[in-house]
């Protein structure tokens, strides 16, 4: 009687393990990735929506009257579309203000440097700060030298190897600076590439460090002239001033538009990116090409007629770069629902070429992910590799929530990431089309198949 029993129970479970286990995902939905492939591929609407979001707005950092404008805009445009649900959820934002800033080469010679401001950087008294500059290599460096630092402006000199790596001298260089007694700290670009170039980025206070400094990026080539005169035994001065503020935070929003599901409405698939960019450039590929072809390609399953099961939901975050006030204050909105979230999906690495996927979801995740990657044969974005979260699906992934992101070909990323060189130009149609379609395949398939990917075990608060 017990054997019969616990045999009945295992039968009633078997619907709900991976549909993968069943019939394969790829079978099932091949004749309608295709349909959506060929639709995405056949005009440019993408590229041309957000060529006119960034001609018309510009960039969009928190706070600013260019971002709120931009989500005005695009609340009208997804009403225009006929998405349903449209709306926005207020989130507080941080204010950071650049200013007017400049460096200036005063000794061996005098001369303009190529510099930006690190975002959320105290600014300078305004005469500005006039030191020697100290030249390191590495934070250890900083440490063995650290009697020497004193009174002057610490250069890091950090080639660039990864983005994870490098990053953390954008990050900590002013408190590791302050910590020795420096008065201002300079990076050398976080960039793969540069053309006189200067990148800007989020950098952070310690608050075990009492003195705060302030920050700024200088050009790849003019860090690297620095350094040389200073190996050649040359005094270097410089001037470096910057009227940098903090505001009070500020109102702003997430959007969230949807196609409801036919079936179970309350279990979500989303897919999104960020609305906000850095104060220079345009913030075409940062993440302006991120949130469009996720509007898009919610846009494309509409357009087609598709009805999935489940309810498929655009979000732009908000405050991605300075704060991840957005990713945070969504999760918080809707902490109540997450266990119906079966899918979190963001694009934050450019609209370039895909590759495939990364997916980060819970045991035969990985082998699901191959199956939908496989869908992608026609324009060769068939892998799948573990990790597919990003800064503003992570704390859904935290909660239980299997996210995927897109692998693109990311070589030209960090020549114009977080710096005056991202704009439209450097993205191209038919590569911005293969992110809107990876994205509708993906998230149809998710919201309409009939199991569901597994999910990651939930992460202990605080990691």
């Amino acid at each position: 009687m017990k054997k019969t029993l616990v045999l009945a129970s295992l039968l009633v479970l078997v619907p709900a393990l991976p549909v993968s286990a069943q019939t394969p995902i790829a079978d099932r939905y091949r004749e309608t990735a295709n349909r959506i492939i060929s639709t995405a591929f056949a005009d440019s609407s993408a590229w041309n929506r957000l060529a006119e979001m960034t001609d018309k707005f510009g960039n969009r950092l928190s706070g600013s009257e260019s971002l709120e404008r931009t989500l005005d805009w695009v609340l009208a445009q997804m009403k225009s579309d006929g998405l349903d649900n449209v709306h926005g959820e207020n989130v507080m934002v941080p204010h950071w203000v650049r200013g007017e800033e400049s460096a200036s080469l005063i000794t061996p010679r005098a001369a303009p440097l190529h510099m930006i401001g690190l975002g959320r950087s105290i600014g300078t008294p305004a005469a500005g700060i006039t030191a020697p500059v100290m030249v390191v290599g590495s934070f250890d460096e900083l440490t063995r030298r650290a009697a020497e630092a004193k009174g002057k402006i610490v250069l890091f000199d950090v080639p660039f190897t990864s983005y994870g790596e490098t990053v953390r001298y954008r990050s900590g260089a002013a408190s590791a600076a302050a910590r020795v007694g420096g008065v201002a700290a300079l990076i050398r670009s976080v960039s793969s590439y540069s053309i006189q170039n200067p990148h800007t980025g989020a950098m952070n206070y310690d608050t075990a460090v009492a003195v705060k400094v302030p920050a700024a990026a200088l050009s790849v080539e003019d860090a690297l002239m620095l350094h040389r005169m200073i190996n050649r035994g040359e005094t270097v001065v410089v001037n470096l001033r910057m009227s940098a503020q903090t505001l009070p935070d500020a109102p702003s929003r997430n959007i969230i538009a949807e196609i409801r599901g036919s079936e179970k409405p309350d279990e979500v698939v989303v897919l999104g990116g960020h609305t906000d960019s850095w104060d220079v450039g345009q913030g075409a590929m940062d993440d302006g090409g991120g949130i469009v072809a996720a509007w898009e390609a919610v846009k494309l399953i509409k357009r087609l007629g598709l009805k999935p099961r489940r309810t498929i939901r655009v979000v732009g975050w908000v405050n991605e770069e300075n704060g991840s006030r957005g990713g945070l204050g969504y999760r918080d909105a809707h902490r109540a629902e997450l266990d119906k979230h079966v899918l979190a999906m963001e694009s934050d690495n450019g609209v370039f070429h895909v590759l495939g996927l990364g997916i980060s979801a819970g045991q035969g995740g990985l082998a699901m992910g191959q199956d939908i990657a496989s869908l992608f044969s026609s324009f060769g974005a068939t892998k799948a590799t573990d990790g597919g979260t990003d800064a503003d699906t992570d704390p859904l992934n935290a909660l239980g929530v299997p996210t995927i992101s897109p692998t693109v070909d990311g070589t030209r990323y960090f020549w114009f990431h977080h710096s005056s060189g991202d704009t439209m130009d450097k993205l191209d149609p038919h590569e911005m089309a293969e992110n809107v379609a990876f994205l509708a395949v993906t998230a149809f398939v998710a919201a309409d198949m009939p199991g569901y990917l597994p999910r990651p075990a939930v992460k202990p608060a605080g990691r």
